[in-house]
């Protein structure tokens, strides 16, 4: 058995949002305690207010959660500066919580950190991780998502999925929060992690459209990329965009090895020799290719997103759904943004909790059973359930 309930709400006081979150999740409890929670939160919330109303309802709660740059859920759609909280019951499922700190200085110590907290607590295997660590920190430095993603990977004993993503500010890029059980944190690494008779599926989606043929990137280093196939990174955009310069509306897509799956990289701003800053990594020798879209397929794509999931959801009924879409895609679809979380509502074959976040990068495998992958301007479907 798995019960997922959901409080949400637009208060902008925060003892009186989390008060309401609180009554709307004791309603639907009954006589259940919660296992564990996430949070989402706005970031100009008293967070310490939230969370130690929280640890006086439910005491010990396995919680974890981020600030965000937008939340939704089934109880009020798509919002921003809101308040929303999701609890996990079971008797079935194993849930337990772990946080990493200094992740943008030691993000493999970081994550380290976090496997062995949650893991000692377990008795069965982990199957799956949901993470939600910081982006920006204070004094201005920023995480590595990929280097994350590996140290979690080094961390487990075996391959486990992990989904989630980056917390945000709503584009204030300063500052992001994290949350572990009443802690405030910065600069961290917040996971839950689940095992026992827990199944689910995942899925992703972009929406862009690659143009013309791959090109392989003969010059990169960390974030900055400064040629593709001898041209400047601005030059090859400009074979694709002419005289207009790349933004976040033409991401580039990363090639994975020799197959069709690729990640998303947003360009940020070029530099006076031709190259190109980007909001995450770019590898050097990968082979990539120029994208566009329109807001139509922008949407359809978290779609998508929902109906793969679905299609390899190995289960009978669905406990939760959860969803994670990145900032950018909320900020080029502008009022249409409420879409993407409307679309898979109406999708559902029978009524279940969803919930989730706009986020600073994605978390989530490129294929069904691969590895996991840090992603930008995509939507990120998980399904849950039980056996």
């Amino acid at each position: 058995m798995l019960k997922v309930l959901i409080g949400h709400s637009e208060d902008p006081d925060s003892l009186c949002a989390v008060e309401e979150v609180l009554q709307q999740c004791q309603k639907d409890l009954m006589d259940m305690a919660p296992n564990a929670g996430i949070l989402f939160a706005a970031i100009d919330f008293e967070h310490a207010v939230i969370l130690e109303e929280i640890s006086r309802v439910f005491p010990g709660l396995e919680l974890i959660g981020c600030t965000t740059d937008g939340e939704m859920s089934s109880k009020m759609g798509f919002q921003q500066d809101s308040l929303v909280l999701l609890l996990f019951c079971s008797d079935t499922v194993e849930i337990h919580a772990g946080v990493g700190t200094s992740a943008s200085c030691n993000p493999i110590a970081a994550a380290k950190q976090a496997v062995q907290q949650a893991s000692e607590k377990f008795s069965t295997p982990i199957k799956l991780c949901i993470a939600l660590p910081a982006s920006y920190t204070e004094g201005g430095a920023t995480t590595d998502g990929e280097l994350l993603l590996k140290g979690l990977e080094l961390a487990f004993s075996s391959p486990v999925p992990v989904i989630g993503g980056t917390a945000g500010d709503q584009y204030r890029f300063k500052t992001t929060y994290q949350f572990f059980g009443n802690q405030v944190l910065t600069d961290s690494l917040p996971i839950l992690t689940f095992g026992g008779n827990v199944i689910f599926s995942h899925a992703i989606s972009c929406g862009w459209r690659p143009l013309g043929r791959k090109s392989m990137i003969t010059k990169a280093k960390g974030n900055i990329l400064y040629e593709v196939e001898g041209m400047t990174a601005v030059e090859f955009y400009q074979g694709y965009l002419g005289n207009r310069l790349p933004t976040a509306e033409n991401p580039l897509a990363v090639y994975l090895r020799d197959n069709e799956y690729y990640y998303m990289r947003v360009p940020n701003s070029c530099n006076d020799d031709g190259s190109i800053n980007f909001l995450a990594n770019i590898p050097e020798q990968a082979s990539v290719r120029v994208t566009d879209s329109s807001r139509d397929e922008i949407i359809a794509a978290s779609l998508n997103s929902f109906k793969t999931a679905l299609q390899n959801y190995p289960g009978n009924k669905l406990d939760a759904v959860l969803i994670f879409s990145c900032c950018c895609r909320r900020w080029l679809l502008g009022t249409r943004a409420k879409e993407e979380y409307q679309l898979i509502k109406n999708a559902l074959p029978y009524e279940a909790p969803i919930c989730g976040f706009y986020t600073y990068g994605e978390f989530a495998p490129l294929e069904p059973q691969g590895a996991t992958y840090f992603h930008q301007e995509t939507f990120i479907t998980l399904l849950l359930g039980t056996q």
